[in-house]
């Protein structure tokens, strides 16, 4: 009886845990939708509505392109991008795309939890463990930004805690699908090839008996697809790397970008709160195994990735960046299971009357306590107001400014002007019928392919930001004479005001002003000011 009162115990805390998260989506979303003259609109996160402009493309029968007739790829996660060209199918407006979008993110989130609730239950039977591991993944603000806002980081991290729990659990029988998972996981964003390695190396070392096949398999799937989009993407749009890569890596100098992403870590680690970081280290008191060393590999392989390229652009908003946070669940696993492990460590040395009931009390102090500083980000008290929603959720501002940005833009402009944009994602994406032109050169490779123009000295390294250090307003102003120029990149004005003297810097409507090119044909002069 006992045993079957315990399992129907966690089967309730678990079942309440999921519907208080999905209750948390249904907030999440709620609140990342605008009402603009009785029209509702979802908007992404701005670098998802740049996959959106091509799945709207592909879709439409017009290629994998950002503009029709440019085949430039500024994209880094094909497959995730085909899935959105499916929702484009659907009989929905543009205002309404969006919102499939995040309700298959929050679908991806809230499967991983049951992958998280698995893995928790092949190392330890403790409920409070896999509450916390849980709570810890589902209520993560940096894995609900990117994940319910459109970003490929929801399949991603679910995919990685499948691939962990069928290794867990194949023993040293070699299971395919840990490869076929892995390999398909490439074709969603390439630098999947980091986790895949670690995966193989680990189950390569600890498998001796199935080495051959690990080789075989392992490496041929992985070289087959690797290989195989490379030559794709070769022959669609001339380039072996996406032009992402150029963009965001090339052009600037190795030791500065690897030292940018050791100030970008320390910074996460340090606003994480440094002990509690540091705290899963101690499972290797306890445990020496491959399984526990599967869970740091993969976490590290990621971080130390994040280094290499430099981390993100949006560290500035505080967390795990993209490349970290599909392993943060887990690190929350091993965070939680090092808790009480540490805990039970404390018992046997204690030994007194009431420790059951004091540890629990102790594990919910500290489960509290830690939810707080994973999610005080940069250490504000505006990201609890934020992850609470007594805020907006983060990023939203930016979303609601290039909505009423876009929709401005569509009554003052007529189809076919061309729009200069530094947000290269919701306001070209809200106008297909426009010709979108890049600042800073994500969808345009004479921009990634040139140095960073960014002050490039160590003092300098807090304001790096990868892809977003790369432009020249001779060609894109000087040349391309856009009709419309959005904005200037930051602290940049004098050098572009020389390509500025044929616009003129005016209100298209409230609290929104743009350049227009002086006498263009493309631009309703009339509505002006109106």
């Amino acid at each position: 009886m006992k045993n079957v009162n315990t399992k129907l115990f966690r089967n309730l805390t678990f079942s309440l845990l999921l519907i208080s998260y999905l209750y948390y989506c249904y907030r999440y979303i709620s609140l990342t939708s605008f009402h603009i003259n009785g029209t509702t609109y979802y908007v992404l996160f701005d670098d998802a509505m740049i996959s959106m402009r091509y799945a709207y493309n592909l879709a439409h029968g017009n290629g994998l392109v950002w503009n029709m007739g440019e085949r430039v790829e500024g994209i880094t996660n094909p497959l995730w991008t085909g899935i959105m060209a499916l929702i484009h199918l659907l009989p929905i407006g543009l205002n309404q795309t969006s919102l499939y979008i995040q309700i298959l993110g929050a679908s991806f989130l809230t499967l991983n939890l049951f992958l998280i609730r698995r893995i928790v239950e092949h190392f330890t039977d403790d409920l409070l463990v896999m509450l916390s591991a849980v709570a810890l993944t589902a209520f993560y603000a940096p894995l609900n930004s990117f994940g319910l806002l459109g970003m490929e980081v929801s399949l991603l991290t679910l995919i990685i805690n499948a691939v962990v729990l069928l290794a867990l659990k194949s023993k040293n029988r070699f299971n395919l699908w840990v490869y076929v998972l892995l390999a398909i996981s490439t074709l969603i964003r390439f630098d999947m090839a980091v986790p895949y390695l670690v995966f193989f190396s680990v189950l390569f070392l600890t498998q001796k008996e199935n080495r051959k096949s690990h080789l075989i398999w392992g490496l041929g799937l992985l070289i087959l697809f690797l290989g195989g989009q490379t030559l794709a993407r070769y022959f669609y749009y001339g380039e072996f790397l996406p032009n992402t890569y150029y963009l965001k890596v090339e052009g600037w100098n190795t030791t500065l970008k690897t030292l940018r992403g050791l100030y970008a870590l320390i910074q996460f680690i340090y606003f994480s709160n440094w002990a509690l970081f540091l705290l899963p280290l101690s499972l290797f008191l306890f445990y020496r195994n491959w399984k526990v060393s599967l869970l740091a590999l993969l976490l590290t392989g990621q971080i130390a990735y994040s280094v290499y390229v430099g981390g993100d652009a949006w560290e500035n908003h505080g967390g795990a960046n993209r490349y970290i946070v599909i392993a943060m669940p887990l690190f929350f696993i091993a965070f939680s299971w090092s808790m009480m492990e540490l805990l039970n460590k404390t018992k046997n040395l204690l030994k007194f009357k009431f420790f059951e009931t004091s540890k629990i009390i102790i594990f919910a102090i500290l489960f509290i306590f830690s939810i707080l500083s994973f999610n005080a980000l940069l250490g504000e008290w505006k990201s609890i107001e934020r992850w609470n929603f007594t805020r907006r959720p983060d990023y939203v501002a930016g979303g609601d400014r290039n909505l009423q940005i876009a929709l401005a833009l569509e009554k003052v402009t007529k189809p076919n002007a061309s729009i200069a944009v530094v947000g290269a994602g919701t306001i070209p994406y809200l106008l297909p019928d426009r010709y979108a032109i890049d600042i800073l050169g994500k969808a345009d490779p004479y921009i990634a392919h040139q140095n960073v123009r960014t002050p490039m000295g160590i003092p300098d390294i807090p304001n790096m930001r990868p892809g977003h250090m790369k432009w020249d307003y001779a060609y894109t102003f000087g040349e391309l004479q856009p009709d419309v120029i959005v904005s200037i990149w930051e602290n940049t004005n004098e050098e572009a005001a020389p390509y500025l003297e044929n616009y003129v810097f005016t209100t298209i409507a409230e609290k929104i002003k743009v350049y227009l090119k002086k006498d263009s044909p493309n631009i309703n002069w009339d509505l002006i000011n109106q």
